[in-house]
């Protein structure tokens, strides 16, 4: 049998589920079919799920089809739940991406095709709905060609002839061959997909399981199994816990077995093997490379994490764009925060904080559906009946100039000095840490305890306290003692360099405060036009000519701050009596628009943030003084190794 491991992905109400059932139905998996809108779809355990016929979370089901073994992942298809769709999208072997006939292509749906690409996943394309009146199939062809990829090839069309010559004319080497044999082998198709140089496309209509057995020979025919070494490998996708509480680990192998009471995590082992379908499962002594299971029991996993042979994946591209306070209301504070842990544990994306000064819980989500769930989670789940507040906008800082920070640390029989360099990195690229630094200057030892320390910290900015991001910080530098070093004393002096060279940039306007954007698509009447665009200039977003559809209707697409467009929609309602439509897809974050009146009302005090100091510690007489940040650089007992001119030269080589 071919193992093959698939996800169901799609715009919210594409049919994702619906196709998932309809797959699980033709294959035998299923004895009779399950709706979501009757709350019995099989893929929809939770009880959230069938409450609102929504996917919250991925679930697993397996299925056979000829030589087929299809694993198969059925993920969330709503925007705000983005970040545990991408979680999957590193074990897969290939995407079946579900695009709804009578709605095209979609906002959500680019961004998900942006996401296939990035992790390079072959994609089977689905066509659903094509029961909807006024449907053209040609034209949706056309769309998907000339949006995602000349590669998006209808794989339904009888004309084999045809086929074969549109698959040939994506690769030279593959048309030469064709053009000489006059034929086209099944292998050289299976590569072609697998390099997603060729997209089949498929069309129906699941829910009266038309095209659906069309898709199933197609997976069958043209997925190719990976290939795996023998040595043991696999890639944590999610956590989860089952109706007993117990916490599971969910892994793809990618490479050797695994076997019961294999030692995969310090001296955690693999008590238990579970294969899920849906929400039961069966227990196996022992899984081979290319197979999702989940384990009970162990404690120190997280989504993304490399086991074996594999390496930790990437940082998420989706990230949270809005902050929360919790109102505890009746329940007790720390009850609240152990069950949001838990729920962080399922979903790092929510970054719990808590502040012990204000007594405070903090959560970070995508949208307004995500905060809904997260509270009838802590209800049905916690019995803990919570508010939030009117929330606020995550915003983020970096830095546009680069800056050697110095940080310094040696109260009575302490002692230890490092030298960074911060700059600029590449949008969207978070903090990246290096080191540069010669052996003679600081120990191999020393050089681990600082880059080490840079990774354990959340960095702030200063300007308003947000997180750090699109920074490349480099140990360049630095001193220890023989007799009083320690590790802690790196440790002090690692993050307090991190904090001065980011004061010494705010002095000279080198910080930067960053917001989320969207990425919108606003259908109004043409008539509205003109309203529209007005208000999308109010809020400082930008837009394209608005195009004009044969409904009589009119498009504007472009982008916008969400901190002026997240209440946008009930406006849009109201000024076209319900006829409009506006579609909001998170686009990253920008240079904020209005950082001066954002850094004045946040009033963050940087010095005054003792958990955060930007000073450093000295000693003279047998004693330990502090040295304000600014008084640094003349105090400081290794040199500089940057002058002002060279650290202009490091702004123009990166860039």
């Amino acid at each position: 049998m071919k193992q093959i491991t698939a996800g169901i992905i799609a715009h919210v109400d594409a049919g994702k589920t619906t196709l998932s059932e309809a797959l699980l139905y033709r294959a035998g998996t299923l004895r009779q079919l399950g709706r979501v809108d009757n709350g019995d779809a099989f893929l929809d355990t939770e009880k959230l799920e069938k409450q609102r016929g929504i996917t919250i979370f991925s679930h697993q089901a397996r299925l056979q089809y000829d030589e087929l073994a299809l694993n198969l992942l059925d993920t969330p298809g709503h925007v705000d739940f983005a970040a545990q769709t991408e979680q999957v999208l590193d074990v897969l072997d290939y995407a079946v991406l579900v695009i709804s006939a009578a709605d095209g292509i979609q906002g959500y749906t680019r961004t998900l095709w942006r996401l296939l690409q990035r992790y390079q996943v072959p994609t089977f394309i689905f066509i659903n709905k094509m029961d909807a009146p006024g449907v053209d199939k040609q034209q949706l062809l056309d769309q998907l060609q000339s949006v995602f990829s000349a590669g998006c090839i209808d794989f339904s069309t009888t004309d084999v002839a045809a086929l074969n010559e549109e698959i040939a004319l994506r690769n030279e080497t593959v048309l030469e061959d064709f053009l000489t044999t006059g034929e086209l082998a099944d292998v050289a198709v299976q590569r072609l997909i697998q390099q997603r140089e060729v997209f089949p496309c498929y069309f129906g209509a699941a829910l009266k399981l038309a095209g659906v057995d069309e898709l199933l020979a197609g997976m069958a025919r043209w997925a190719r199994p990976a290939t795996y070494t023998q040595d043991f490998g696999a890639r944590v996708f999610k956590i989860s816990y089952d109706e007993k509480g117990e916490r599971l680990t969910w892994l793809r192998l990618t490479g050797g077995n695994l076997r019961t009471k294999d030692v995969l995590i310090g001296e955690q082992k693999a008590n238990q093997l579970r294969i899920y379908n849906g929400a039961k499962y069966t227990i196996a002594a022992e899984v081979a490379a290319g197979v999702v299971c989940a384990i009970p029991g162990l404690t120190d996993t997280y989504p993304g994490q490399g086991l074996g042979k594999e390496s930790d994946g990437t940082t998420p591209v989706i990230q949270p764009v809005l902050n929360y306070a919790l109102d505890p209301k009746a329940a007790d504070i720390h009850t609240c925060l152990a069950a949001l842990r838990q729920l962080e544990d399922e979903d790092p994306q929510l970054h719990i904080t808590w502040s012990s000064h204000l007594q405070e819980i903090h959560v970070q989500i995508m949208g307004a559906v995500q905060l809904e769930i997260l509270q009838q989670l802590l209800l049905e789940r916690f019995k803990l009946d919570v508010g939030f507040d009117q929330g606020s906008i995550l915003y983020k800082e970096t830095i546009t100039q680069a800056v050697e920070g110095v940080g310094h640390f040696e109260p009575l029989r302490h002692y230890a000095e490092v030298h960074l360099l911060l700059q600029p990195a590449p949008r969207g690229s978070g903090l990246t840490f290096d080191a540069q630094c010669s052996l003679e200057v600081l120990g191999r030892n020393w050089q681990h305890q600082v880059t080490s320390n840079l990774r354990a910290k959340a960095h702030l900015g200063v300007l308003t306290g947000s997180p750090l991001t699109d920074v490349k910080i480099t140990l360049v530098g630095g001193k220890a003692s023989i007799v009083h070093s320690v590790g802690g004393d790196f440790r002090e002096a690692t993050w307090r360099a991190v904090r001065q060279g980011l004061m010494m940039l705010r002095q000279k306007g080198g910080c930067q405060l960053l917001e989320p954007w969207y990425q919108f698509r606003l259908e109004v009447g043409q008539e509205q036009v003109g309203r529209a665009m007005t208000d999308i200039q109010r809020m400082s977003g930008d837009f394209t000519a608005p195009e004009m559809t044969t409904g009589g209707t009119a498009v504007l697409t472009g982008t916008a701050p969400v901190a002026e467009m997240q209440d946008y929609a009930p406006e849009v309602n109201a000024y076209t009596h319900g006829q409009g439509q506006l579609e909001c897809i998170v686009d990253g974050y920008r240079p904020c628009h209005n950082a001066d009146e954002v850094v004045a009302t946040m009033k963050y005090a940087p010095v005054s943030d003792l958990a955060n100091t930007p000073g450093s510690v000295f000693c003279a007489h047998g004693a330990g003084y502090p040295v304000a940040w600014d008084q640094v650089p003349e105090m400081a007992h290794v040199p500089y190794m940057y002058t002002t001119e060279e650290l202009r030269r490091v702004i123009i080589h990166a860039n």
